[in-house]
């Protein structure tokens, strides 16, 4: 049971190329992602892009 006005969201996390980053993001911003947030690793060597964006009903 979904109340009215509460967004649903779904997330991803997906490996950032320090080369091409701009490109990555651009991708998902297309496919309508947001960028919450860039972490590290678990290696602490690559980062990791964390999106979110609404559930399409």
């Amino acid at each position: 049971m979904s109340s009215p006005g509460i967004t649903k969201w779904e997330y991803l996390t997906a490996p950032v190329l320090i080369h091409s980053t701009q490109a990555i993001l651009n991708n998902f911003g297309r496919d309508g992602w947001e960028l919450v947030a860039v972490t590290a690793g678990a290696t602490g060597e690559q980062l990791v892009a964390w999106f979110k964006r609404p559930v399409q009903s």
